[in-house]
């Protein structure tokens, strides 16, 4: 892709649609920056075969959708004033629009498209569109919090992004069925605290590079390629697992300070409900990363050679032994730094 000089205009187009849709100080504003983004990200996703052709025609027909309910929900906001009970026209109007920016990050009840489009998708993609295309739908969102129907799209994410996944054999929907789920957490710690979000959106971010990294390296795309790829190398697995377990939050890796953060402020806001329905849906989730885990190490190895003697020739697997670190101790390296200052 980054030898591509095409794709690189893409790539800056992407990046620059993302930040007129969120410096932008009207509705339509927001729609012209997220018809750049759309168009600019379908060239990237074909690669010349059957499935991610497939997957680009689908996510072009749900982003146009999504779009369209965007610029007459923007249209009719416009015209509100011609009506005679304004309040009721604009909490309707609000509604609408936050349906489509949900369609837009695949957050649930509209998360229809998401596993299908990823599943035909190479990895660089799929953290594409896990990652940097969340960022304009959930900036829109955060402007129009609306209480009751953030709450049911939070709770439909969480438990189909927990359960979604217990029966998944590939990796793509695997990774996707997680990403709905962060992303019930993150419209909660979005409802929680302006800010959080964001903190919570980094860190999910760097999580998922550290794993797509390897998927893509090595082209895993299925579970079943994990038991039996890296007989040759168990600490390169070991660390591989260790992200997938700092994924899905378990103390005491990276991925779980935002989860812990989230948790402080829906405490604090006495959202007690809210707060025991999500832990429990993250312990489903973990429930089958751990079963992974296990499976791979205990069910279906071959030796228990823990020889730490490894050659990293290539600088990817570099970067990857340094973030597979910061992932691994993250929450150790904070707490400690936190103690000394």
């Amino acid at each position: 892709m980054f030898n591509n000089s095409s794709k690189m205009l893409f790539i800056f187009i992407l990046m620059m649609s993302t930040m007129i849709s969120i410096s932008s100080n009207s509705w339509l504003g927001a729609w012209m920056g997220l018809e750049i983004n759309l168009l600019s990200f379908i060239p990237l996703m074909s690669d010349n075969n059957l499935m991610s052709n497939e997957s680009s025609l689908k996510y072009f027909l749900t982003q146009t959708l999504a779009s369209l309910i965007l610029l007459f929900s923007s249209i009719l906001f416009m015209y509100q004033n011609n009506y005679i009970n304004q309040n009721t026209i604009n909490n309707f109007i609000n509604m609408i629009i936050l349906s489509s920016l949900l369609m837009k990050t695949g957050a649930a009840p509209f998360h229809f498209w998401f596993p299908t489009v990823m599943e035909g998708l190479n990895w660089i993609n799929s953290l594409i569109l896990m990652t940097w295309q969340k960022i304009a739908p959930l900036m829109l969102i955060s402007y129009l919090i609306i209480k009751f129907m953030l709450f049911l799209s939070i709770l439909l994410s969480v438990i189909i992004g927990s359960l979604g996944g217990l029966n998944q054999s590939s990796l793509r929907k695997l990774m996707s069925f997680s990403s709905i789920n962060h992303l019930g957490w993150m419209l909660m710690s979005m409802y929680s605290n302006e800010s959080l979000w964001i903190n919570y959106f980094m860190f999910y971010s760097f999580m998922s590079l550290n794993l797509i990294l390897l998927f893509n390296m090595f082209k895993l795309f299925h579970i079943n390629q994990l038991f039996s790829l890296f007989f040759f190398n168990n600490n390169l697995k070991f660390m591989l697992f260790l992200n997938l377990l700092s994924l899905g939050g378990l103390p005491p890796f990276l991925g779980f300070i935002p989860k812990w953060f989230t948790i402080q402020y829906l405490t604090l806001n006495n959202q007690f409900f809210m707060l025991t329905i999500m832990i429990l849906m993250s312990l489903i989730t973990l429930f089958f990363y751990l079963r992974l885990c296990y499976t791979a190490f205990m069910l279906n190895n071959l030796e228990n050679n823990w020889t730490f003697n490894i050659y990293w020739n290539n600088w990817l697997l570099n970067l990857y032994l340094v973030s597979s670190f910061i992932s691994t101790f993250g929450l150790f390296i904070i707490s400690f730094s936190y103690y000394l200052i």
